[in-house]
């Protein structure tokens, strides 16, 4: 519990700049809304102007895009490239830091297993990434009930939200992998957003495409909003290579840890 407590406190203020500036980010996009239904239709006259390619790279849906649902969907995007940011700064720094900060060996001496400092590692990571979007999400909410000027699928509103979580799990576990793997990390955010907008590349080249197993390489395609509108539910074979990876991926860091060589200061 010490150990949890402290990898907490230790994330605690990168988690409210976070978690600050993602609410901070979906007020900007949603107070843009109501401007935005209320010249609905040239705007949409703008978009067919744009080759499909273009719109698909974006995620833009001329059929839906003039509702609040759409429109969200839409802005949601950017909001999930800063989340998953976010959730894979924090995996890589589960293990990096200690090595970088050289608390590594002190920390094994310590009467404590090294399973228990991983596991009090990850759950307070996962901690951390609950707070973000459980605080993103509310203000979300919030805002979205105040621009919309006509009722709208909250249900729906909230199973996008949450893939946000969904996302960033992945990549927290991901990062996590890295960083067990990596000998040395100097640069922490730097390698985060390098794999974060790389995996984001490969979905917009997806999306373009329309090519389905370019869809099970990144976790940016895994929940389409456009799917999730239209049928209020996930895609379960990608919630199943989700759940296989992020068990795969947390074991095998378990596993490497527990065996790996820890060098003294």
């Amino acid at each position: 519990m010490n150990m949890f407590l402290h990898e907490l406190k230790a994330y605690r203020k990168s988690t409210i700049i976070w978690t600050l500036s993602l609410a901070a980010l979906i007020v900007l996009f949603l107070s843009m809304f109501p401007a935005f239904s209320s010249d609905a239709a040239a705007f949409k006259k703008l978009l067919e102007g744009y080759p499909e390619s273009v719109r698909k790279a974006l995620g833009i849906s001329i059929d839906s895009i003039s509702s609040l649902l759409g429109f969200y969907s839409y802005v949601f995007g950017y909001v999930l490239l800063c989340g998953s940011i976010q959730a894979m700064n924090i995996g890589i720094s589960i293990f990096s830091k200690e090595m970088r900060e050289k608390t590594a060996d002190f920390l094994l001496t310590k009467p404590v297993t090294r399973a228990q400092i991983v596991t009090a590692k990850l759950s307070a990571a996962i901690v951390s990434l609950l707070i973000t979007n459980i605080i993103y999400t509310a203000a979300a909410s919030t805002v979205a009930f105040r621009v919309s000027r006509q009722s709208f699928d909250f249900t729906v509103f909230i199973m996008i939200s949450l893939t946000a979580f969904f996302v960033g799990f992945m990549f927290l576990t991901l990062g996590m992998l890295v960083s067990v793997l990596a000998p040395k990390i100097k640069a922490v955010l730097s390698l985060s957003l390098s794999i974060v907008f790389a995996f984001f590349i490969i979905s917009m080249f997806g999306a373009v495409l329309g090519e389905t197993a370019i869809r099970y390489v990144t976790p940016f395609q895994y929940y389409d909003s456009a799917y999730i509108i239209k049928h209020s539910a996930y895609e379960v074979s990608f919630i199943i290579v989700e759940i296989v990876f992020i068990l795969a991926a947390a074991i095998t860091s378990y596993i490497i840890y527990l065996k790996k060589d820890i060098h003294a200061v």
